[in-house]
């Protein structure tokens, strides 16, 4: 793994976390950044780490092993067809894209070059999510019949001491809001279940938040068998809250972010079972660098490919269209 040298474009906070982790498993790093203080920050941060206003410069000096994206999600697609070209596999950050169709244009751009990419739900990384999974599998709580999806963060908070003007977040335009940046539980619903047969939902600006981006979204989603989910995100909450209740038949296995905490409880008493975590954030976005390294090697994209992102954006679309028509959207 050591020795490798990987372009991160977009020095803001989650590039260069990627860049640290990077860095920690024993490669360099340059970056691209439009803004000239964040190339500055990202030098002083990586002992002079050679970065470039713009991307075709920085592909052009040659000598690269990959390319982080690590832009607002607008820039997406467009950053990383160069990339891919190139012959560089790409650590994606989520989600794909803004919207559907530009997402199908990166697959094919993907299945043209045989250039692999890695996208980075990073949640899926995650230990406790993943023991998760397993109790699912192992039918824990016996059939579940309703799971329970919130995400409730004030924006604010996100990135102190940066003005929501300058956070992408706030903009639509840049491909920010709830729906697209918070699609991680999308993810996790497809991840854990599969594809739904329908939803509907509401996809809204609703809050005093000086911002141009929906922060407020509510889906009911319709599995088979007589599963149904309802999912809950938003950019105005406090305290903030990330968890995932599970009901079953048997019982019910609540996952929390806050405390890091895996319950099972089966009783009519309000009861729990407890697995503690001590996992730290960080440590999936480690685990994330560590499996990109690894298709460096040539090692297969395991965890999250771009096939896993064409689903969670159609369901994107889906809730918009929901949104828009008033009705309940099919998706199979």
């Amino acid at each position: 793994m050591s020795g490798r040298r990987i372009l991160i474009v977009g020095a803001g906070s989650v590039g260069r976390r990627h860049a640290g982790n990077l860095r920690q498993l024993g490669c360099s790093v340059s970056a691209v950044d439009p803004r000239e203080d964040r190339r500055a920050e990202f030098a002083a941060a990586f002992d002079g780490a050679a970065c470039h206003a713009d991307l075709d410069r920085a592909l052009s000096v040659g000598g690269l092993d990959g390319v982080a994206i690590c832009s607002p999600t607008r820039f997406h697609v467009e950053q990383c067809l160069p990339a891919l070209d190139a012959g560089l596999p790409v650590l994606l950050e989520k989600p794909v894209a803004k919207g559907l169709v530009e997402a199908e244009r990166l697959a094919a751009a993907v299945r043209r070059t045989g250039t692999p990419l890695l996208l980075g739900y990073t949640w899926r990384w995650w230990p406790p999510l993943a023991r998760v999974r397993q109790l699912l599998s192992e039918r824990a709580v016996g059939r579940l019949r309703h799971v329970e999806f919130i995400m409730s963060a004030h924006l604010a908070d996100w990135h102190p001491g940066e003005p929501l003007a300058e956070f992408f977040m706030s903009s639509a335009e840049l491909g920010g809001g709830a729906l697209l940046d918070e699609s991680h539980w999308i993810d996790l619903m497809v991840w854990f279940f599969g594809m739904p047969e329908g939803l509907s939902a509401r996809v809204e600006k609703i809050s005093d938040l000086d911002i141009t981006s929906d922060d407020n979204v509510d889906m009911l989603i319709d599995y088979p068998d007589g599963l149904r989910a309802s999912l809950h995100l938003d950019l105005y909450g406090r305290p903030h809250r990330k968890s995932i209740r599970f009901i079953g038949e048997g019982g019910t296995i609540l996952w929390s972010e806050t405390p890091n905490r895996i319950a099972i409880g089966d009783e009519a008493a309000d009861e729990w079972r407890e697995e503690i975590f001590d996992c730290e954030r960080n440590d999936m976005f480690l685990a994330v660098a560590r499996e990109y390294l690894e298709m460096l090697d040539g090692g297969a994209v395991g965890t999250c490919d771009l096939d896993d992102g064409l689903r969670v954006m159609r369901l994107i679309d889906a809730a918009r269209q929901s949104h828009a028509d008033g009705r309940r959207v099919e998706t199979t």
